[in-house]
C-alpha cells in the first residue's frame, strides 16, 4: 500500500511538472505574446525643427497607445541624429530619404522616390544595421515659392515657366542657395539661366514676410513649410524637370530593437500611410503659423487617425 501511494504521488508530480512546462513554453513561444518587448523602453528621437518634432511625437503616442514605454529624446541636431541612432543613444526617429541618400551615404543624385528608398534601405541595413520602414508620400524637399498674385498674372505654374519670366521677377535668396550644387547652380544646369530682375539676400526666417510685403516675388523654400497653407498668398511651383531628389519621411529603426519588438513595424507603417505632403504642411502650419504647441498638434492628429 505504501509503495502504491509513493508511485501514485510520483506520477502526479510528473503530470504537474509536464503541464507546468507546457504552459511555460507556450507563453514564451507564442508570437502574439509581447510582454517582454513592451517592458523595454523605446527611445524616440527627433531633429530640432517643427515637422520632425511633430512626427516623432506621433510615433511616440502610437507606441504608447499599444502599451510600449517611450522615452522622448527631442531636439537633436540634424548633423548629429544619425550618429545618435547608430551609437545606441536612441532607437528610432523620422528621417528623410533624400537626406539618407545625399548627406549620410554621400551617394549620387537620384530623383525616383522608389529608387532612392531602395538605395537607402539596402545600404543602411548593410552599413549601419538600421532598417528603413515604409516611407510616407509626404515629401519635405527643396522648392521655389512665388507670390500667388504674380503667378496668376504671368501664368507661372512650374519652374520652367518661372525661368522664362525670370527677368520680370525679384529673387529673395538666402545667400548659400546661390552657391550650393543643389541650389541655383544645379537648377540652372537643368532649367537654364535665371536672369532675375534683381536678387537680394534675406534671412531665411524673413522670406515669407518679404514676399507678403511685396519686396520680392520668388524665394527658395521647403515643400512642407507651414506658410504654404496660405495658397492665396504663396504658390509652390512644380519641379517639372525633377531636379531635386525626393525627401520622403520614414521611420528608421535599429535592427536589434526591431528584432526584439517586431510590432513596431506595423505601428509605425500605419502612421506613415496617413502622412502626405498636404497633411504634414497643415501640421507644420498649426505650430509655425497658429502658434500651437507641437505636442498638442501631434496628439490631436493621432487621436483623429488611431481608430481608422
Amino acid at each position: 500500500m505504501k509503495n502504491r501511494k509513493m508511485v501514485l504521488g510520483l506520477l502526479l508530480g510528473l503530470i504537474i511538472l509536464a503541464v507546468s512546462s507546457f504552459i511555460f513554453l507556450n507563453q514564451n513561444t507564442n508570437p502574439t505574446n509581447s510582454t517582454v518587448s513592451k517592458n523595454t523602453t523605446i527611445r524616440v528621437g527627433s531633429k530640432d525643427f517643427t515637422e520632425n518634432l511633430v512626427v516623432a511625437e506621433i510615433y511616440a503616442l502610437a507606441l504608447e497607445d499599444k502599451g510600449y514605454k517611450v522615452e522622448r529624446v527631442a531636439n537633436i541636431s540634424s548633423s548629429l541624429i544619425h550618429n545618435s541612432l547608430i551609437s545606441d543613444e536612441i532607437d528610432l526617429y523620422p528621417e528623410y530619404t533624400g537626406t539618407g541618400l545625399l548627406s549620410i551615404l554621400k551617394a549620387d543624385m537620384e530623383t525616383s522616390p522608389d529608387k532612392v528608398y531602395e538605395t537607402v534601405k539596402d545600404q543602411y541595413k548593410a552599413k549601419f544595421q538600421v532598417t528603413w520602414l515604409d516611407y510616407a508620400s509626404a515629401n519635405d524637399g527643396q522648392g521655389l515659392v512665388i507670390r500667388t498674385q504674380v503667378a496668376e498674372k504671368l501664368g507661372i505654374k512650374t519652374i520652367s515657366d518661372l525661368q522664362k519670366h525670370a527677368s520680370e521677377l525679384r529673387f529673395a535668396s538666402q545667400g548659400e542657395f546661390d552657391q550650393r550644387e543643389d541650389g541655383l547652380p544645379g537648377l540652372e544646369r537643368t532649367y537654364g539661366t535665371f536672369a532675375w530682375k534683381s536678387s537680394k539676400v534675406y534671412d531665411n526666417s524673413l522670406k515669407y514676410a518679404v514676399l507678403e510685403n511685396d519686396e520680392a516675388d520668388v524665394t527658395p523654400s521647403y515643400t512642407t513649410e507651414g506658410q504654404l497653407v496660405n495658397t492665396d498668398k504663396f504658390t509652390l511651383l512644380e519641379d517639372d524637370k525633377q531636379f531635386w531628389p525626393p525627401y520622403n519621411l520614414a521611420p528608421v529603426v535599429r535592427d536589434n530593437v526591431l528584432a526584439a519588438n517586431p510590432e513596431l513595424a506595423t505601428i509605425l507603417n500605419n502612421i506613415s500611410a496617413t502622412l502626405d505632403t498636404a497633411t504634414v504642411t497643415k501640421l507644420n502650419a498649426k505650430v509655425d503659423v497658429d502658434g500651437e504647441e507641437y505636442t498638442a498638434v501631434a496628439k490631436t492628429y493621432y487621436d483623429s487617425i488611431k481608430n481608422k
